[in-house]
């Protein structure tokens, strides 16, 4: 067995791999990976048997590079894991090879945070949210079509990490934010949901639903150096079950699978933020995955796993039930230059508490 995984230096496609690492059925695979190699832990840490570089999917010669790893390593399965690229495959094909992805046209939709957010509006499914210039924030006359305190955010589709976010409480604050990220020409404004963050993971195979996760994301690595306090990288969390998150999400996804004339396939990743209601909001449609898949994996819900046997046909292997129960105390956790930790009964311990022998 052989598999490629590609954005390989990747922290998720390196996730990933543990993943696989860890399940009885292809722990045992070579596995090849292909990066632009800009991220040197990830070419110096050889975690994977092959490493190639390649060039980014805007290069003119990436198509050539890649039929030709392709053409020489004929593997049985290839997990496309960067957004620009799981896109790039979905609109250009790669005949004799196996792997799964969304359509194209939900793949442009949902990497759009204006045209999912404007096929949403109204639907409560959102946050209500706006579009906003640079120029319009330093305009006197203009007026702010939402009350502060709000969520600002980089409107570019394919952002991640956090890219641009920040509470405004003031509009001093706002023209400050946007003053500062000379980067951003279009900013996105939205209601500040002030409830808890999740993730929810989700495989589907010909428009049925295979398997689905939720996560809670609590603190973040090195939040300190971030004036939002959120990183995109989660160094705490907890897995739940919530039917009302997962309908949420699941709503979303068929809403922009009816408005593409898509039918589902592959991993996606809804990102959501509860309102002071209680209302999960969508925020992001991701076609990728997260960093913390290994963590569902020491849980007893290999996701890597999953998309492999289907990407083979063989999600008939899968067993049957959608989601699996988690502990209520469960904790995960992460941290810079540690492995990962799973806690499956977590304890708050009191000063004088001792753990260990």
């Amino acid at each position: 067995m052989k598999i490629v995984v590609t954005g390989a230096c990747a922290v998720s496609a390196r996730n990933v791999l543990r993943s696989l690492k860890m399940s009885e059925k292809f722990k045992d695979a070579e596995f090849v990976g292909w990066d632009m190699c800009s991220i040197l832990y990830g070419v110096y840490s050889k975690d994977f048997d092959r490493l190639y570089k390649v060039p980014g999917v805007n290069e003119l010669n990436y198509r050539e590079v890649v039929q030709g790893i392709l053409d020489k390593e004929q593997p049985d399965a290839v997990m496309v894991l960067p957004e620009l690229e799981v896109l790039y495959w979905a609109k250009n094909p790669f005949e004799g090879v196996n792997y799964i992805t969304p359509s194209a046209e939900f793949c442009e939709l949902a990497i759009s945070k204006r045209k999912l957010f404007n096929l949403l509006k109204g639907t409560g499914l959102v946050p209500v949210s706006e579009d906003l210039n640079r120029e319009d924030v330093f305009d006197d006359s203009y007026k702010l079509p939402l009350e502060f305190p709000m969520w600002v955010r980089d409107a570019s589709a394919g952002t991640a990490s956090g890219k641009g976010s920040f509470k405004a409480n003031n509009l001093i604050e706002l023209r400050a934010w946007v003053m500062i990220n000379t980067g951003i020409d279009n900013f996105q404004i939205s209601e500040f949901c002030s409830g808890g963050n999740y993730g929810v993971l989700c495989l589907f195979e010909n428009g049925k639903l295979l398997k689905c996760a939720i996560a809670e994301r609590l603190e973040y690595i090195m939040a300190k150096v971030s004036v939002s306090g959120i990183t995109g990288n989660t160094s705490k969390g907890r897995f739940l079950n919530d039917e009302h998150i997962k309908a949420q999400a699941l709503d979303a996804i068929d809403r922009v699978c009816k408005a593409t004339n898509s039918v589902m396939n592959g991993v996606v990743v809804v990102d959501m933020k509860a309102d002071a209601n209680g209302v999960a909001k969508v925020t992001e449609i991701n076609i990728r995955y997260v960093a913390y898949n290994s963590l569902l994996a020491n849980a007893g819900f290999n996701l890597a796993e999953y998309h492999v046997l289907t990407t083979l046909g063989r999600s008939n292997e899968l067993t049957p039930e959608v989601e699996i129960q988690f502990q209520k105390n469960n904790m995960w956790l992460r941290d810079v230059d540690a492995v990962p930790i799973y806690v499956e009964d977590h304890i708050d311990l009191k000063i004088g508490d001792c753990i260990g022998k």
